[in-house]
């Protein structure tokens, strides 16, 4: 449990006016573990017809409307564990990495240092740049799994899976652009890696993580007002056109093997290729 107490009506709900019973009652609170032993469909409950019978013990039991139930309620599982973290706290997320990366880059601007960001002084590989996309293509799935079938969200939320073969067609488009993103950011971490000293490699990744926050908040909103779909073809169309002028590997440095967009001083190992 998430709330902070739940009242549990000791009688089975009947097929009646609900507001002419009088019952004992029960109460779980906070902290406590609650299974589901039952559901109840009462059509002529005006407040909410499905009634869910939960229980912490043996001795504690007894009868909720769903609603209740569910605002404040948290699978024990996981994955549901981290949906409701991220999604009650993202907008700190956002907020931290965001100023950290602007701090930063004030800093080296001032200092005339180079300030390597995805889209704007990238490194040669299209891997931020896909992982960039994927992350806004997911929140566009999320959001209009939200706004047009929040039944299915809720489903899952209560019933998670990695699977996504197994799984509705928008849900399941969700879930493997998730594991695609997973792949990407390793392939990503790999690249940056191999490419950038340390201290620019921590730089870049910190940039990268500020932009994915920043896209996330702009599809997510922009889905909801239905402008983001064409928002997202014309993002997609302007990413990979830059990457493919101004960042696509040509090179390959004769000494490291650091990949590189045109011949000269390798950013890796520093070794002149001309």
């Amino acid at each position: 449990m998430t709330g902070d107490s739940i009242a549990l009506q000791d009688q089975k709900p009947m097929h009646m006016d609900q507001t002419a019973l009088v019952m004992d009652t029960d109460y779980v609170t906070r902290g406590d573990q609650l299974v589901v032993a039952q559901i109840a469909v009462i059509p002529e409950d005006s407040i909410d017809s499905v009634w869910v019978k939960v229980a912490r013990d043996q001795e504690t039991m007894g009868w909720v409307h769903e609603s209740e139930l569910l605002s404040k309620v948290e699978p024990d599982d996981p994955i549901s564990s981290f949906i409701n973290l991220f999604s009650h706290r993202h907008l700190w997320y956002f907020v931290g990495l965001i100023g950290v990366a602007l701090v930063v880059f004030l800093v080296r601007r001032g200092r005339r240092q180079r300030f390597r960001m995805v889209h704007v002084d990238d490194i040669a590989t299209c891997y931020p740049t896909l992982l960039c996309l994927t992350l806004c293509g997911s929140a566009l799935i999320y959001a209009s799994m939200q706004r047009h079938v929040p039944e299915t969200w809720v489903h899952f939320y209560f019933h998670p899976t990695l699977n996504p073969f197994g799984l509705p067609l928008l849900l399941g488009a969700f879930v493997l652009s998730i594991w695609l993103m997973l792949l990407l950011l390793i392939a990503s971490l790999d690249e940056i890696r191999r490419q950038l000293p340390p201290v620019d490699a921590i730089l870049y990744v910190l940039s990268l993580l500020a932009v994915m926050m920043v896209e996330y908040l702009l599809f997510s909103l922009a889905a909801l007002a239905l402008i983001g779909y064409p928002i997202y073809v014309i993002y997609t169309v302007w990413a990979l056109r830059r990457y493919w002028k101004y960042y696509r590997p040509r090179y390959l440095c004769r000494k490291c093997g650091c990949k590189m967009r045109s011949l000269g001083r390798c950013p890796r190992c520093g070794t002149d290729n001309c």
